[in-house]
This record gives structure tokens, C-alpha cells and sequence, in this order.
């Protein structure tokens, strides 16, 4: 699939920032397509160390598109097998990632906002995982939204199924920051993030991530082979290079 005839989806990049922008309200089999398509050149032929991913005309994501299922055919988890392989293709990825949510997120954009490392939200965004309520689960956001919220307020949400304010969000940890002004936040979460190099980023997060699960016996064994790999690259070697060179 080409880039030209995305739908659901737009790409702009501009000085290493690739900003992904959600034209469609809600998650579809098409949208996952367009989104591969969208990893797959920002993986292959991009300059982009940063991804932006927001959504359009004042909301972020408003999950599920029921559209595209019929209760007269029989129901399978081909969709939802497809969407969790691009939440993890987003979620590795080698770049840094920010969410920018505002307005709603729900569901599916819940999920999203999961996956990046870092979420900026207006102070007038909400979230919601409805799922439960509907009769069916809110993906593998069940996996990771313990790990960021506590397993007792992750019950509690995802069962009741409530709406919660982007303070509310950001005090439970699900948001990084609020903010009146997303563009100006993102840039100083930018600066702050500079100079970004995108495979210590990547070693890292995998890292992190794995820390909830692994023991430590395991957890060095992946650090020392993550480590080797971080300092066999070029971005550690000019770092040796500039710091020799002023001593």
C-alpha cells in the first residue's frame, strides 16, 4: 500500500518528526493497513527519529468501527489479532513516541496512547475503556494499563467502565503531562529529550518494559546483550570520539 492513498491516515515529517495524524474517528481494519504502511516507511526509508501521533477535528481516537461487523456471520479475532501487532510495532519501535490526545480517547485510542512513551493531553481530554460494558475486552491495554496505573485502579476502570478527566488521568499515571498548548509541550518534551538517539531509546523501553516480568538473573543477561549492542553502534562511538577529543 502507498503512502499517496492513505484515507484513514495522514504523514508529515519535518526535521526528523514524523507526526501521524488519525483522520478517520475511529479504529478499522483499513486504518491498521494504512498505519503498517506508515511504520513500514518510517522503519525503512524515514530520517525520523521522533513520531507524533494525535488525532483530528477535536478528538484523539474513538476506538472500534462496529460498522464492520455483522451479527448474522460468525465472529473471529482475526481484526483484533491484526490491530495488536501494529500497537506492537508501535510500541517497539526505533524512534521516541508521543501522544498528543485531544478530546476523546477511547477504546482503541486508549490503547494507542498506551503504546507511546510519552502522553501530552489537553486539560479538557478524556478517556474511556467501555469494552466490558459492551460484552468484549479492551485488547491488550488490559497488559500494560497495570503497569502504568496499578492493578487496583486498572480493575476498577476497566470494569466500570468510566470516564475519566486528563487530570484524573495524569495523576493515576496514564498521562505524562496536561497541557493547555500541546505543540508548545511536545517541543519542550522534544528538547528535553535531545539529542535523541533512537536505538539507546529502543534498547531502553525494551528494557523497561521487560523489568515488570523478568528476574534480575534474566533482566542483566538482556541489559549486558542490549549494552553491547548500544555501544557497538555509531552514536556511542562519536560520543567516545567528542569527549576524547575535549579531554
Amino acid at each position: 500500500m502507498g503512502l499517496a492513498s492513505l484515507t484513514t491516515l495522514t504523514l508529515a515529517e519535518q526535521d526528523h518528526v514524523a507526526t501521524i495524524t488519525m483522520v478517520a474517528p475511529h479504529s478499522s481494519m483499513t486504518m491498521i493497513k494504512e498505519f503498517n504502511a506508515v511504520l513500514d516507511h518510517l522503519e525503512d526509508h524515514s530520517s525520523a527519529t521522533v513520531i507524533v501521533l494525535q488525532g483530528a477535528d477535536g478528538r484523539f481516537n474513538l476506538g472500534l468501527d462496529f460498522k464492520e461487523f455483522h451479527p448474522d456471520k460468525a465472529m473471529d479475532i482475526h481484526g483484533f489479532h491484526k490491530w495488536e501487532k501494529m500497537c506492537v510495532r508501535l510500541e517497539r519501535i526505533r524512534a521516541l513516541t508521543i501522544s498528543l490526545v485531544n478530546g476523546k480517547a477511547i477504546g482503541g485510542g486508549v490503547q494507542l496512547a498506551l503504546c507511546t512513551d510519552i502522553c501530552l493531553a489537553t486539560t479538557t481530554a478524556t478517556f474511556q475503556l467501555p469494552e466490558v460494558k459492551m460484552g468484549f475486552l479492551p485488547g491488550m491495554g488490559i497488559y500494560r494499563l497495570a503497569k502504568n496505573i496499578g492493578l487496583r485502579r486498572a480493575k476498577q476502570w476497566v470494569l466500570q467502565g468510566n470516564t475519566i478527566s486528563a487530570t484524573t488521568a495524569e495523576t493515576w499515571g496514564l498521562v505524562t503531562e496536561t497541557t493547555d498548548n500541546l505543540a508548545e509541550t511536545c517541543q519542550q518534551h522534544l528538547s528535553a529529550s535531545s539529542p535523541i538517539n533512537p536505538v539507546a531509546i529502543q534498547l531502553a523501553r525494551r528494557l523497561l518494559n521487560e523489568s515488570y516480568h523478568d528476574s534480575f538473573e534474566d533482566a542483566i543477561g538482556h541489559f549486558l546483550a542490549a549494552q553491547q549492542r548500544a555501544i557497538s553502534h555509531d552514536q556511542f562511538l562519536q560520543t567516545v570520539d567528542k569527549h576524547n577529543a575535549s579531554s
